[in-house]
């Protein structure tokens, strides 16, 4: 599945002689495809092992940003994380750098793997806080630690219209497209952000928030992690259930103009990734559309 131009291909043979070739430590455990995102390509390595590859070369950075930084921010987070074990480098088979990680055991949050909601959003809360109050250790909101989720909405204003506009043609007989461009620009009226500058985990989707015996067990995919503001890393509450919802803003306790501006991106996001990805990625559109019905329905 081809999602973005310029995309490397990737299969089990081309994982394979990256890890006979630069891990032969490993070579003789087996190996299964074990999912991919919008960024990367997963593979299993035997029962203890993750081997991820970027999709294309502008996701590459993402990979040795969380070599870097995973490692140092693990200790100060009682939520576990990934754990990089090894830094693949780029070869004829496969251009780009690659990681190897701890797997880690879990299934992704949904209704089948959360017993308690409310629970769940008082965990998700609790992560955020802990995140948000880790030392940035010297990190600025510079280079590979800069990315537009942690700014203003303000200088989003275009291409968040054009988006609204395109899903106007494509879902605007199910969802009320005018509605969530004035709750777009509700929030544009509201003051810009201000306050310190965090750690930002920047995509903290039900995708990557890891369940077991019923509650939050592990965040992955931290290619988003940057630093900046925090009003976007609200935004993916809109993909949990109302209950969730609910006790995530209790406990994260933010005030309207934040809670309004995260809405905001959570409407930004979804509705650029509906004409992104209508004919690539059927599943995430359907997130997309679901998040966009969630906030219609609140």
């Amino acid at each position: 599945m081809r999602l973005h131009q310029g995309e490397i291909p990737v299969d089990e043979d081309v994982v394979s002689s990256l890890v006979t070739q630069q891990c032969p430590q490993w070579s003789h455990l087996p190996l299964s495809r074990a999912g991919a995102g919008t960024d990367n390509t997963m593979y299993r390595l035997g029962a203890d092992l993750l081997v991820r590859l970027p999709r294309t070369p502008d996701k590459a950075p993402s990979l040795r940003k969380e070599q870097r930084w995973l490692p140092r921010l693990a200790p100060r987070l009682a939520c576990r994380i990934p754990e990089p074990v090894h830094t693949g480098v780029p070869t004829s088979a496969f251009p780009l750098p690659w990681s190897v990680y701890r797997w880690i055991d879990g299934e992704e949050a949904g209704p089948q793997t959360v017993s308690d909601w409310a629970a769940f959003g008082t965990d998700l809360a609790t992560l955020v806080r802990e995140l948000h109050s880790v030392d940035l250790m010297g990190a600025t909101r510079t280079g590979e630690l800069s990315w537009y989720r942690g700014g203003d909405l303000r200088p989003c204003a275009e291409w968040v219209g054009r988006a609204l506009s395109d899903c106007r043609a494509i879902v605007g007989a199910e969802i009320d497209v005018d509605t969530l461009g004035r709750l777009w620009q509700a929030a544009l009226a509201r003051p810009e952000p201000s306050g310190p500058q965090v750690w930002l985990h920047g995509d903290l989707r039900p995708t990557n928030l890891l369940v077991r015996h019923g509650r939050l067990h592990a965040v992955i995919d931290f290619g988003g992690l940057s630093v900046g503001l925090p009003d976007a890393e609200h935004a993916p509450v809109w993909d949990l259930p109302p209950e969730a919802r609910l006790a995530y803003r209790d406990a994260i306790d933010v005030d309207d103009s934040t809670w309004i501006r995260a809405r905001a991106w959570a409407i930004a996001v979804a509705a650029s990734g509906i004409p992104y990805y209508q004919h690539s990625y059927p599943e995430f559109v359907a997130e997309c559309r679901a998040r966009l019905q969630a906030i219609l329905a609140e």
